[in-house]
């Protein structure tokens, strides 16, 4: 699939500045400005109509960027994690999966271009919430941070990163494995900590053991799941899960076939919306 711009394949004139495109793809359109023009591509009709896009359930409202984010993990059930070989390539990835009805998308750190892939998101999608993964130290949490992520997401806990996101301007979720990982990074002020690798550990009766003694901690599932086995990690006690290859498909992002990225993507945004609300009904019984 070819991807053009005025200025060549693409441009990025400063570090403030976001990608442009004229992509072929029928679902996506790019707005250059803060408001899109009346002539739109035929996505725009699609996207109001979508049944795939949805409002949630929970009701409080957020008071700063990490509550926010928190409220959009637990609404979704879903986030997002993108690794691809280019920054052209990631952002075009990563608008397809947004168009399809993610509302959590994690662009992990090793991308090429990984904060000015950020900058170019954060700018079209500012309701969304866009954060940078596979953080593990300080530094980059800091230039993440500058560059407008709103969470953090780590396989381990760094305890410099949360020191740091502890005034509400991101949300950090450490990565645990063990029961006393779990307790000691929650004591230590994380909100929300993501079970990895959840299926070599065990998968769903994993986090099933988890939720006995801690069912007062947050909890993501992440590693090696699909999205038909969304469902069974939020009922057995999963506040969200990761997608990965399961939403950005190898196969579609080497051929950059961005129209398998947008189905996959609203997939699972309809299974994580419906495995939510499953969960908050079976909480009102």
């Amino acid at each position: 699939m070819a991807v053009s711009s005025s200025n060549g394949l693409w441009a990025m004139a400063s570090p403030n500045s976001f990608f442009l495109s004229s992509i072929k793809y029928p679902f996506i359109f790019i707005c250059p400005s803060n408001s899109c023009s009346k002539s739109r591509s035929s996505f725009c009709s699609k996207q109001n109509s979508c049944k795939c896009s949805h409002q949630n359930a929970l009701s409080y409202s957020p008071n700063s960027v990490a509550d926010k984010v928190l409220k959009d993990i637990r609404n979704s059930g879903i986030i997002a994690c993108l690794r691809a070989q280019s920054a052209e390539v990631a952002v075009e990835a990563a608008r397809a999966a947004l168009q399809g009805g993610i509302s959590v998308l994690e662009v992990v750190m090793s991308n090429p271009g990984v904060l000015e892939v950020l900058q170019c998101l954060i700018h079209e999608y500012p309701s969304k919430s866009i954060g940078v993964g596979t953080v593990l130290d300080g530094k980059d949490a800091k230039d993440a941070i500058k560059s407008g992520a709103k969470f953090l997401m780590s396989p381990a806990m760094v305890k410099d990163i949360l020191d740091d996101v502890t005034r509400g301007q991101a949300l950090y979720i450490p990565g645990v494995m063990t029961p006393t990982e779990i307790l000691f990074a929650f004591n230590a002020g994380a909100k929300l900590v993501k079970v990895y690798p959840v299926s070599a550990l065990g998968g769903v009766r994993y986090i099933s053991a988890l939720r006995k003694p801690f069912p007062h901690i947050p909890m993501v599932a992440s590693q090696g799941i699909t999205i038909d086995s969304i469902g069974d990690y939020i009922s057995q006690g999963a506040s969200s899960v990761v997608l990965s290859d399961a939403i950005f498909d190898k196969k579609a992002l080497d051929q950059q076939n961005f129209d398998t990225i947008y189905q996959l993507a609203c997939l699972a945004a309809l299974q994580g919306n419906e495995a939510v609300e499953r969960k908050m009904r079976g909480c009102c019984a």
